[in-house]
């Protein structure tokens, strides 16, 4: 009797696994089934007889009975189990299975390990659940944001999203690049940590307010990440929900170019009245006659015309513009109130403006109208065809709007441009010349400070000459010391001397090939390396540009002198020469190396004279060299930039002309 209970007990065992509502299976490390119940089978699309089948020949494989997309799914089957089997159980795993069909469904896999009485791992114990109705929502969910995140990318405007909290939940590409960033680098951080402490003061105190549920709009002043000063309209929108802030957007547009055009014009006028307080009497006079006529003049009318052309209806509003009495128009053409643009082609515009009209429903024109005491007016006029609901030509419509004032605006706007230009064409003129005189004055300085450091060289080896070391060892120190400044000022002087000069060099571009010039200067910091070794990468199709080749020789000998300074603590030193793609008849050239680094958003007066990024104990040099290469290459109208991180390397770019670029070099 005991027997029959324990045997019924086993047969609803039996088939409690094989009906369960998910799918159950037992694998060993080599992915062999130990046991596998209908439902998964069911899911698979195989039946008992298949199992019995495909195990034929010796152990079934689970990947015989589901087969995965690719290895990438088997692997990471293979790393479920070991890490089952190491530490008993493995964070679930979602796998794509496909079935005997060939249909495929999503499946999570959570498992735990079976261990014999001495603790050795015998199969896993994995529950199969059914995910594809999941898998498919997730796959949606993350579409749908990434379809948000790509539209929001392409939007102008820099937009935000920030909980409670003041962390960042959202925001576009244009936002995180305004302060330096990318998207993923501000999400989930603090609004402290994304803006400037020069800025916050102004923030938070709005951002208070858009918390408790008020929307906010003003224009503020912000820093681009370059250090850039731009304007911007700014939006506080509260996210509020049941009477509660959530959170709140932020957008900002930037608004730096009306800003820019507002201050121009505002100088503008300026600039004008103060020419206009400067005229006469009649002149002033003449003015204001010409300002009250500008406010009076801003009348429109409104008449209509029959299908054929002619003028049916006129109304108060057109006799008081065009001065026709209604008996003296009525019937007539528009050629009594439009003046032609040529005499000899009378009525043709006319014609083509009620062909236009007619054709497509609207048509418009501008010029010259006449009144009838032969007075004329600057007006535009709209016609539109009136048609009934059958589309019936029933007449047409025109409305005229008298424009004089705005075209006599309009002329007096681009006189006054050609002045400012004309104005703006003599200060330039002014500062170029003032940019001299200070480039030469920097030359005389310089020069007058030579005399005075070498009577200091002279009197220092002087006095250690007379010294006897071992009863003046200290004072022999500062002596150097004092000898080692006066050498390094030494060395600034001629820097700024060199700087100096190339504020004056005249530069005659001609087409210079890079790569002999390049070679040569590489075979020349070999030798003084020596016997460091240093892998020296040129791109043997390096471009020709347009330029002076021994001022280009100095800018490309100071970027490949310093990565060879910078790699001097690098086992294995490269230095690599190369160029970017050129675009518009500009070429950018490279010079890479993988050394030190330094941190770049620290480096704001990097191309400033005498300025360092490195401590002079561990690096030599007087911080001249890059200076004087970004002044000849702006002199070459090109540009010099860098891109870096500490222990990461330095690549140093320059953008140069093509040599059939007509160059203006100062």
């Amino acid at each position: 009797m005991e027997h029959t209970s324990s045997e019924r007990a086993i047969a609803e065992g039996h088939a409690l696994w094989d009906n369960a509502p998910c799918g159950l299976l037992a694998l060993d490390t080599g992915l062999r089934v130990q046991a596998i119940n209908d439902t998964l089978l069911d899911w698979l699309g195989h039946d008992r007889a298949d199992v019995d089948r495909l195990a034929s020949g010796g152990d079934l494989d689970f990947p015989t009975l589901a087969r995965l997309r690719d290895e990438a799914d088997l692997q990471q089957l293979r790393d479920h189990l070991h890490e089952l089997r190491a530490q008993g159980r493995a964070l679930p795993l979602t796998l794509r299975l496909f079935g005997k069909d060939g249909a495929f469904f999503s499946v999570e896999l959570v498992s735990l390990a079976v261990r014999d009485a001495s603790g050795r791992f015998l199969r896993s114990h994995t529950a199969v659940v059914e995910v594809t109705g999941r898998d498919r929502i997730e796959r949606q969910i993350v579409a749908r944001l990434r379809l948000l995140q790509a539209i929001t990318d392409r939007t102008p405007s820099r937009l935000a999203y920030y909980d409670k909290d003041l962390v960042c939940r959202f925001c576009n590409a244009a936002y995180a690049a305004g302060y330096g960033l990318t998207a993923d680098e501000v999400i989930g951080i603090d609004l402290s940590r994304v803006l400037s402490p020069e800025v916050l003061p102004d923030v938070l105190p709005r951002v208070a307010k858009a918390l408790n549920g008020e929307s906010l709009s003003h224009e503020a002043e912000r820093p681009d990440a370059d250090g850039t000063p731009r304007y911007y309209e700014v939006h506080y929108l509260p996210d509020s929900h049941d009477g509660v802030a959530h959170g709140f957007f932020i957008e900002l547009i930037d608004i730096t170019e009306r800003r820019r055009t507002e201050d121009f014009v505002f100088n503008a006028n300026l600039d004008l009245e103060e020419r206009v307080a400067q005229r006469s009497a009649e002149l002033y006079a003449s003015e204001q006659r010409f300002r009250l006529m500008s406010h009076a003049i801003r009348d429109h009318a409104i008449f209509f015309l029959d299908p054929d052309g002619g003028v049916a209806d006129w109304t108060e509003s057109a006799q008081r513009l065009h001065g026709f009495e209604r008996g003296q128009i009525l019937g007539r053409s528009l050629d009594a109130l439009f003046e032609p643009q040529d005499k000899e082609l009378a009525g043709l515009d006319v014609q083509v403006m009620l062909d236009v009209c007619l054709e497509e429903g609207h048509a418009e024109h501008e010029g010259w109208s006449q009144r009838q005491d032969g007075t004329r007016f600057w007006s535009h006029a709209t016609l539109t065809a009136l048609r009934d609901p059958q589309g019936r030509l029933q007449g047409l419509s025109v409305i005229t709007h008298d424009l004089s004032e705005s075209k006599r605006l309009a002329d007096v706007m681009a006189r006054l441009n050609e002045e400012l230009q004309h104005r703006v064409t003599e200060r330039t003129q002014q500062l170029d010349a003032a940019n001299r005189d200070l480039d030469a004055f920097s030359y005389t300085v310089a020069h007058d400070l030579r005399a005075p450091l070498r009577h200091i060289g002279q009197y220092v080896t002087l006095t250690q000459e007379g010294l006897d070391p071992a009863q003046h060892h200290e004072l022999l120190q500062f002596q150097t010391a004092i000898g080692t400044a006066a050498k390094r000022m030494g060395q600034m002087i001629d820097g700024l001397l060199e700087y100096a000069r190339l504020g004056r060099l005249s530069i005659d571009p001609s087409p210079v090939s890079l790569t002999p010039l390049i070679l040569g200067i590489v075979g020349r910091l070999r030798a003084e390396n020596a016997p460091r070794e240093i892998d020296w990468v040129v791109d043997p199709q390096l471009p020709v540009v347009g330029g002076d080749a021994i001022l280009l020789a100095e800018v490309f000998g100071q970027l490949l002198d310093n990565a060879a300074k910078f790699t001097r603590r690098v086992a294995r030193a490269r230095v690599e020469v190369g160029q970017l793609p050129a675009v518009g008849g500009l070429h950018t050239l490279f010079v890479r190396d993988n050394g030190v680094g330094f941190d770049l958003a620290k480096a704001k007066s990097l191309f400033v004279m005498f300025q360092r990024q490195h401590h002079s104990m561990d690096y030599e040099g007087i911080g001249m060299g890059l200076a004087l290469a970004q002044r000849i290459v702006l002199r070459h109208e090109g540009r010099l930039w860098c891109e870096t991180a500490p222990g990461q390397g330095c690549t140093f770019f320059v953008e140069l002309h093509a040599p059939s670029t007509d160059l203006e070099l100062p």
